[in-house]
């Protein structure tokens, strides 16, 4: 596949360099750029962990990239870390502010593969080497002054930078302050419809001080001498007279 408009250089220099012969060439190490232009030019591989050389290639020899590898066409040209290391670069320069206090670090750059024309660096505020950190973007057009390992701004702070990525704790941080308030919000319309089931009696009520009368047959068997017989004792008959069952008379 053909290479991402922009691209990074940390992601370019995660892949390991194959060439049209097949060989591997082993993963890339730096950048190899122009300041003064604000262009990169090509990047450096290491093909050997045990030796000291180094192939540099161009930025025009990429013909594509996959998960884990970056295809080139051609041969690269060999030289050795010590000369690689006079190479000037803005990569890992402290970044100051309009009053030559440090804000951070250049850490990284997004490129247009086809010109390699840097469109903004991003900088680092504690060591860049640290996963998980935050990166601002730092456009050309802001740079004041660049010399080997310094590059002046006229910027304040880095809040004046817009961000590419947030740290892991900021990440967090901005998580948990949603989450706090909808919570807020689901508490706050759980209460105005417990309010509102509240206000609202689900049956009517007889009013203030005023009791439901019973009925005059449900009064007269309330107190049915009956209903208060002992168990087993027969029930008396109202159609005799009193007198009949009065064993005296």
């Amino acid at each position: 596949m053909p290479l991402p408009d922009p691209f990074l250089l940390s992601d370019l220099l995660r892949h390991r360099v194959r060439c049209d012969q097949g060989l591997d060439h082993g993963p890339g190490v730096m950048a190899w750029m122009h300041p003064p232009v604000h262009r990169l030019l090509g990047w450096v591989s290491r093909p050997s962990a045990l030796r000291n050389q180094r192939d540099v290639w161009r930025l025009d020899q990429c013909r594509g990239v996959d998960d884990q590898q970056v295809y080139v066409k051609g041969f690269p040209a060999e030289t050795d870390q010590l000369t690689l290391d006079r190479l000037p670069t803005l990569l890992d320069a402290d970044l100051l502010d309009r009053d030559g206090e440090r804000l951070g670090q250049i850490a990284d750059l997004a490129f247009v593969p086809t010109s390699g024309e840097i469109l903004y660096y991003l900088v680092s505020r504690s060591d860049p080497r640290l996963p998980g950190s935050s990166r601002w973007r730092l456009s050309p057009e802001r740079i004041v002054d660049q010399q080997p390992g310094r590059v002046s701004t006229a910027l304040r702070n880095l809040d004046d930078l817009p961000q590419a990525r947030a740290s892991v704790r900021q990440d967090l941080v901005r998580r948990s302050r949603h989450w706090r308030e909808q919570l807020q919000q689901f508490g706050d319309r759980a209460g105005e419809r417990l309010e509102g089931w509240l206000e609202e009696p689900p049956w009517e009520e007889p009013p203030w001080g005023e009791q439901p009368r019973p009925s005059p047959q449900e009064s007269r068997e309330a107190w049915d001498d009956e209903d208060w017989s002992e168990p087993g004792e027969p029930r008396r008959d109202r159609s005799r007279s009193d007198h009949d069952e009065d064993p005296w008379i």
